[in-house]
């Protein structure tokens, strides 16, 4: 089969999308700092910000900006670890895990939103799509601990 005719299509129908703000406004919330506490608070134990570059792929230098935001409105702590001076250690604080879980039930009921309107049988399969991409071989090795 010729996947060109139905890649045109898709790639219209997610410029729409993003024309109208919705995959926007999931992705913002897949992004930022929501993701970095995320992936902090499901971490055991302090993370180290290049364990954060790695896994969000982003720059160490954008990961000490939302870090500095995160810190500065009380969501995470961060201590120089007393083995290796030279490392920083990360830790979230109970008002960092309120705002997780806060975010997660709103990601959680924009969700539900979205099935919903899609009705059950296409929920279903939107979720079986979605499932099998991102069980999908990954280019690199995955590092870091899982979200």
């Amino acid at each position: 089969m010729d996947y060109t005719d139905l890649a045109r299509d898709l790639l219209y129908s997610m410029n729409q999308l993003r024309k109208k703000n919705i995959q926007k406004r999931i992705s913002d919330s897949m992004h930022g700092e929501p993701i970095v506490l995320f992936y902090i608070s499901k971490c055991e134990g302090d993370v180290i910000p290049s364990e954060i570059s790695n896994e969000m792929g982003i720059s160490t230098a954008r990961v000490a900006v939302t870090l500095n935001s995160l810190e500065s409105k009380g969501l995470i702590t961060r201590r120089i670890d007393k083995n290796d001076r030279r490392r920083i250690l990360v830790e979230i604080t109970p008002a960092g895990e309120e705002r997780v879980n806060e975010h997660g039930k709103m990601m959680l009921e924009n969700m539900k939103n979205m099935l919903t309107f899609l009705g059950e049988h296409d929920a279903f399969e939107y979720a079986r799509i979605m499932k099998r991409l991102a069980e999908r071989p990954a280019d690199k090795s995955e590092d870091g601990c899982r979200m």
